[in-house]
């Protein structure tokens, strides 16, 4: 009797932990809190975009214009540099050596001009000689011929020589500007933000992914704004706007307006929102505030956003008869 009522008994109790295991896993899960509060705009109608600190000079990626292997770097990540200040230092030994033949050739070519100024003083002195004689019976006018001959020769060989010196030295300012080139220069006054290379490592020339040095102006920052195309025929440039450090809301500085790239761009800062468009493009605006309100660093994101005009009680209203 014992086992005929069991097995009913626990059919019953599993069915009801399958029935509680359901219901209880159907429970909406909690909300998590957010973990930082999102900033909120401080007015009634506003376009909101999401804004990149750089350097007032912009974050200039320095490249090297000949490619090499970096001997030496001058600088660290941190400092401050003068325009003009060397940065790095490719290897430049085969260029010396090539500098050395180029100053070799010049001192030849002008020897060679030597020679030739030589050569047409003497065939000059033969020629006037010979011109000299009264007597046209002492000397033919075949020999005469020869000499002035002789002399415009003369001439043209020093003038090639002259050239081939302008030439030796056209080919030893080309090679000491290649020396130059091989010295990396800041091309503004500002700090050295990133250093991408080290020495021993080989430095292309051309556009990079990676820059090898990055340097810009910190005395002024900017907010480089992305304002969605779709929004850009709300955006006036005299509107007042505000920015938000992203993580801390409590940061907020009041922003002014730089300038305007007048060029629509495709947008390539993503938010990672689900609803953004990768195509999407973007107006990008620029605007300065003072650095000492809030405590940012180049690269940082912010939160911005700009008074707009309400159009939609001017689209929702109806036409008056």
């Amino acid at each position: 009797m014992t086992l005929k009522y069991l097995l009913p008994l626990l059919a019953l109790l599993g069915f009801i932990f399958a029935a509680y295991t359901v219901v209880s896993s159907n429970k909406p899960m909690p909300v998590a809190a957010a973990v930082v509060e999102p900033a909120f705009a401080p007015f009634p109608s506003y376009i909101a975009g999401s804004g990149i600190i750089e350097a007032k000079s912009q974050n200039i990626a320095v490249g090297t214009p000949l490619s090499g292997i970096v001997e030496r770097i001058t600088v660290k990540v941190g400092e401050n540099v003068k325009a003009g200040v060397p940065l790095f230092y490719l290897d430049d030994r085969q260029t010396r050596a090539e500098l050395a033949v180029k100053r070799a050739d010049l001192l030849k070519a002008r020897a060679e001009v030597s020679v030739a100024q030589a050569t047409v003083k003497d065939v000059q002195s033969l020629s006037q000689l010979a011109q000299a004689v009264t007597d046209k019976r002492a000397i033919s006018s075949e020999e005469l011929l020869k000499r002035n001959n002789a002399v415009q020769v003369a001439k043209a060989k020093l003038d090639s020589a002259l050239a081939l010196v302008q030439q030796a030295e056209a080919a030893l300012l080309n090679t000491q500007t290649s020396l130059d080139r091989l010295v990396v220069r800041a091309p503004v006054e500002g700090e050295v933000l990133q250093v991408n290379i080290r020495p021993g490592e080989f430095a292309s020339a051309g556009f990079l992914n990676t820059p090898l040095l990055v340097l810009g102006n910190l005395q002024q920052l900017h907010v480089r704004v992305d304002i969605d195309e779709n929004d850009a025929w709300r955006f006036v440039k005299n509107n007042k706007a505000v920015a938000y450090l992203r993580g801390n809301r409590q940061f907020k500085a009041d922003l002014t307006l730089a300038y305007v790239e007048p060029f629509v761009v495709p947008k390539k800062s993503l938010t990672g929102d689900s609803t953004e468009r990768v195509d999407t493009r973007v107006l990008q605006a620029l605007y300065s505030f003072d650095r000492q309100q809030i405590p940012v660093y180049v690269g940082q994101q912010m939160d911005v956003f700009i008074e707009a005009k309400d159009y939609t009680a001017d689209t929702t209203a109806e036409p008056s008869s």
